[in-house]
């Protein structure tokens, strides 16, 4: 996998950080290969604390496997994601990576402002963010609906508190049932025959 773009993107959030670069640094020479099932990215860490593609050849010193299936997840709850992968290899080395995939983040304003200005970038992140904002709103009200729709007008589906209500109405007949047979088998052993 050609790695130069994912490098070129990781080392711009490094730059903008020196404390991620220091924490790498101490790092200078190791390999991690992040295996995606398709593709592997192998990345070397410099001395400077950057990040450069490494050689085939050379064997990781930690190997970070995830699956692609759980890439939105992992996106969707960072502080979470590391709970997603296989890690092998160096303890140290991968707990430095997964602070850095915890707290590096973009800063798409102040890069946009290099280009358009401070205003214009402001209002162009404030746009996406409300177009985000917006879209995930609109999914939300969709799921809403389409669960309104296969609960109440075309019911397909059951409420949970629907179902524990009947749990606990066949449990109480049940019992009942069983106290009224008992009562009945008392009745006839009591009878006169």
């Amino acid at each position: 996998m050609t790695s130069f773009p994912i490098t070129a993107a990781i080392n711009h959030l490094l730059a903008g950080e020196p404390w991620a670069q220091r924490k790498l640094a101490a790092h200078a020479g190791k390999v991690a290969w992040i295996d995606l099932e398709l593709a592997v990215l192998r990345l070397s860490v410099a001395a400077d604390g950057m990040l450069e593609a490494a050689p085939e050849a050379v064997a990781p010193n930690v190997t970070i496997r995830m699956r692609l299936a759980d890439l939105p997840l992992m996106a969707q709850q960072r502080e979470r994601a590391f709970s997603y992968v296989k890690v092998e290899g160096d303890a140290d080395f991968a707990n430095a990576i997964s602070q850095l995939s915890q707290n590096l983040s973009w800063e798409a304003e102040e890069d946009l402002s290099r280009f358009v200005g401070d205003i214009a970038a402001a209002r162009l992140v404030a746009g996406a963010k409300g177009a985000a904002g917006t879209v995930a709103m609109s999914g939300q009200k969709l799921a809403e609906n389409l669960a309104e729709y296969f609960l109440e007008e075309n019911p397909m589906l059951v409420r949970p508190l629907a179902v524990r209500e009947f749990g606990g109405a066949v449990t109480t007949l049940r019992n009942d049932l069983e106290r009224l047979t008992k009562r009945i088998e008392k009745l006839e052993q009591g009878a006169p025959k």
